[in-house]
């Protein structure tokens, strides 16, 4: 199928346009059956699996396993990261060259599926383990099964006991009018009371928006709905605990770096479960002290962003019997427990609740008792370009001047003109 150039620019976003059409070639199929034998080469794109740890634990057991299993199917490995990821995928689909299964992040799948770069999956595989309510619905659109998820990647809120107890606090805070006053109180000699911008600021807005009531788009994907009361208001609420001098946007700290809740220097932070794994090798003392709480924000209702990783077969492979028990086999109890614990994030199945390394990481337990709150970005095929755009565009409003109502307008027209796009 050759693809349009206006498709392709919103695949993409803006930024990666020129290398991907640089190498736009015919894009043809040859994808075969998925009902045949599974043999032959095939590749696996991961953003995850991260260092030689990582490396290992993928070649040597995960898919030392599916070897065993499938002794006619070699498998290579192309690793990336998040940040290339989308232009990796994007590139391979214009030049025909796209892996055969790949792992992409919660929201990608719409675009993805629409553009028919990955085959739909057989709809028994949704049951063919105990998932979590909820876990599967990023992974399907138009009412089909896209994709399989490997991990979890929350967001939630963790803080100091020692800095509560020191304030005589006693209740972690049910609602924004808590949350900003008890930051407040915590904030003193050099030390925030919250941290909420140490995590990527688009998601930490859309937890926000959440828990205030709102949604991004539309179930069918072709509204924007952030730009309501709901939508400014989340924005808002950063602008108020800066100006209150109980958050600081300067005062981030960068991913795998000690976190400020690690350091002392803050008494609260947005955050994902990975850090009980980051604490576990660089502050050790602070978990076995216990001084690490955890509560999932709320205010007009809990929520808790629920991002991750998920497994999906190209639409294009040669070998799609082998791409897809490929995809089976990544999302078996087994290899999503071995990329949990490598990663610190959370299983999403129900068969693991119960597993040493969801009741030793209180993190992570805490987001598995708290699913009914999760809730997921993206929800249109137009995502890929305006996930690009919400972090630019609020940003000057936290460390400007701009209004909180003019931030959100200018990102909703970006949005709509995104999905008229489509």
């Amino acid at each position: 199928m050759e693809l349009k150039r206006r498709s392709l620019l919103a695949a993409i976003g803006a930024g990666t346009a020129a290398a991907a059409l640089s190498g736009c070639g015919t894009g043809s199929s040859a994808a075969g059956s998925a009902d045949g034998p599974a043999e032959g080469e095939i590749t696996l794109l991961t953003p995850i699996y991260e260092g030689a740890n990582g490396k290992t634990l993928l070649e040597k057991q995960i898919l030392g396993g599916f070897r065993k299993k499938y002794p006619d199917v070699k498998v290579n490995v192309d690793y990336t990261t998040y940040t290339q990821l989308n232009e990796k995928i994007t590139t391979g689909l214009a030049g025909g060259l796209l892996p055969d299964v790949l792992m992409m992040g919660v929201g990608w799948i719409p675009p993805f599926a629409a553009k028919k770069a990955i085959a739909p999956l057989p709809e028994k595989f949704a049951t063919a383990h105990d998932y979590e309510k909820r876990v599967l619905e990023p992974s399907r659109y138009d009412g089909k099964l896209y994709a399989l998820p490997v991990v979890l990647d929350t967001r939630i809120v963790v803080y100091r006991k020692d800095h509560f107890a020191e304030a005589g606090i006693k209740k972690t805070p049910a609602n924004w009018a808590e949350l900003r006053a008890i930051a407040k109180q915590l904030t003193k000699s050099g030390r925030i009371g919250f941290d909420p911008f140490s995590i990527e600021l688009r998601q930490c807005w859309e937890t926000f928006l959440f828990a205030n009531g709102g949604q991004l788009f539309s179930e069918d994907g072709k509204k924007v709905l952030f730009t309501d009361s709901r939508g400014v208001e989340a924005l808002q609420f950063f602008k108020d605990l800066s100006k209150d001098g109980s958050a600081d946007y300067t005062k981030k700290t960068a991913a795998g770096a000690p976190s400020n809740v690690q350091t002392g220097k803050a008494s609260m932070m947005m955050t994902t479960s990975a850090l009980w794994e980051q604490c576990r090798e660089q502050s050790p003392d602070l978990l076995k002290d216990d001084k690490l709480g955890c509560f999932v924000l709320a205010n007009r209702r809990p929520a808790m962003l629920q991002g991750g990783t998920l497994v999906s077969q190209s639409a294009r492979s040669k070998h799609p019997a082998a791409a897809r028990a490929l995809v089976e086999y990544l999302a078996t109890p087994e290899s999503i427990l071995g990329a949990a614990k490598q990663r610190g994030s959370v299983p999403g199945l129900k068969d693991l609740n119960e597993s040493g390394y969801v009741k030793e990481n209180k993190f992570v337990d805490l987001s598995l008792r708290n699913m009914s709150a999760a809730r997921s970005e993206g929800g249109t095929a137009a995502w890929m370009e305006i996930r690009e755009k919400i972090k630019p565009t609020l940003e000057p409003a936290i460390v400007g001047g701009q209004s909180a109502k003019d931030a959100i307008a200018e990102l909703g027209r970006l949005a709509e003109a995104a999905i008229g796009r489509m």
